[in-house]
């Protein structure tokens, strides 16, 4: 039985993480748990899996409850390394979850990794760490864990480049002189996917496809030429591998995150379930090209891997801040790209050495993204 540390166990990824541990408690176990600030539904988590408060994190604030035993991002790393646990589900928001998945590495343990900040602000230093202790990265994103299987079984040495897909959010249909005006709540009605408020914006945009081409890059050791990027409104292929030879392998199933966390946290073994099961004869599938004049935050994105490791780091730092002020109702969904661009302009690292150095350009990009934002208003 592997035993799991649920990080963001609140958020929809730990959710459905929990569902599937529920689903297969023969193979699963909780070890502990840790939310941002949702301390209702933190102490919950830990009362039905029977979770002792050394075993609970609320990392945002003080706990008010005696069911959580810790606090603090310092708390939250020391319960992820103190764990008796095999693997940590990293479903932290944003670039609070890379001191995680380091946690996790360093102490030894897989890491089910639905946290794509980890890899884009520290993909080689996260890599590293894992090939030092023998451990792996397992993706949780649907794309990339649809790649990983694919390699996999194919093998790495056979795959020339992979095609990633992408719902286009709410406003791929939307007339492009109206975007200017699309408000919080149109942004937040994604078609496919139930999602968290940042990740569904990221989708809208589709900065969250930047990340995961930059991600891509980082776990398959793929160069910017070798990752494509196509519009495929019904999320029923999650993603293609090419091989050396021409030939296109999908991995195809019902947009059901739960598949991707039991891939992630089973591995290497294979669990049987039917929750995503798909009849192909009832689903017709479409694909489409990705029009950059709706969606520059892709090719920012591809623009930054190709400038380096502190550029993609920059990147995602000022989409977090321009994120963050459009949800705030301070910016236009459009300004989001334009305070991304103004941040990439500027000089940044090709290497980043050490977590110190990954720190410094994130602090810096947030500096600069919120000038760019007291520029706009």
């Amino acid at each position: 039985m592997k035993r799991v540390v649920v990080v963001g166990v609140t958020g929809s990824i730990g959710r459905q993480a929990l569902d599937v541990v529920r689903r297969h408690r023969d193979l699963f176990a909780v070890a502990a748990v840790s939310a941002h600030t949702a301390e209702a539904g933190l102490a919950a988590a830990a009362g039905e899996f029977g979770l002792p408060p050394r075993w609970v994190c609320l990392s945002g604030r003080t706990p008010t409850v005696d069911a959580v035993g810790r606090s603090g991002a310092a708390g939250l790393a020391d319960m992820i390394r103190e764990a008796d646990a095999d693997i940590v589900l990293n479903a932290a928001a944003g670039s609070d979850g890379l001191p995680c998945t380091m946690a996790a590495l360093s102490s030894g343990k897989d890491v089910a990794l639905a946290n794509k900040e980890s890899v884009v602000m520290a993909g080689r230093l996260v890599m590293d760490a894992a090939r030092a202790v023998g451990r792996r990265v397992l993706p949780v994103d649907s794309e990339h864990s649809a790649i990983f299987n694919l390699v996999e079984r194919i093998g790495r040495e056979y795959v020339r480049g992979v095609i990633i897909t992408a719902s286009g959010g709410p406003f791929r249909e939307l007339p492009l002189e109206r975007l200017a005006s699309v408000s919080v709540e149109d942004a937040l009605a994604h078609p496919t996917w139930n999602m968290g408020r940042k990740i569904t914006v990221d989708s809208a945009s589709m900065a969250n496809k930047g990340l995961e081409v930059i991600e891509a890059s980082r776990l398959f050791g793929l160069a910017p030429a070798d990752i494509e990027v196509v519009i495929h409104p019904e999320s029923r292929v999650h993603s293609f591998v090419r091989t050396l030879d021409g030939s296109l392998y999908a991995q195809m199933s019902r947009p059901d995150m739960r598949l991707p966390i039991l891939n992630a946290l089973a591995w290497p073994d294979v669990v049987a379930e039917d929750l995503a099961d798909l009849d192909p004869a009832l689903a017709p599938v479409t694909f489409h090209p990705v029009d950059g004049r709706r969606y520059p935050m892709l090719g920012l994105a591809y623009a930054a891997l190709a400038s380096g490791e502190g550029a993609a780091n920059a990147y995602n730092a000022a989409n977090e801040v321009a994120v963050a002020a459009f949800l705030d109702s301070r910016i236009g969904f459009t300004a989001i790209p334009a305070v991304v661009e103004s941040v990439l302009d500027r000089p940044w690292p090709a290497r980043l050495d050490d977590l110190e150095a990954v720190a410094s350009v994130d602090a810096a990009a947030r500096s600069y993204a919120a000038e760019g934002l007291r520029e706009m208003q």
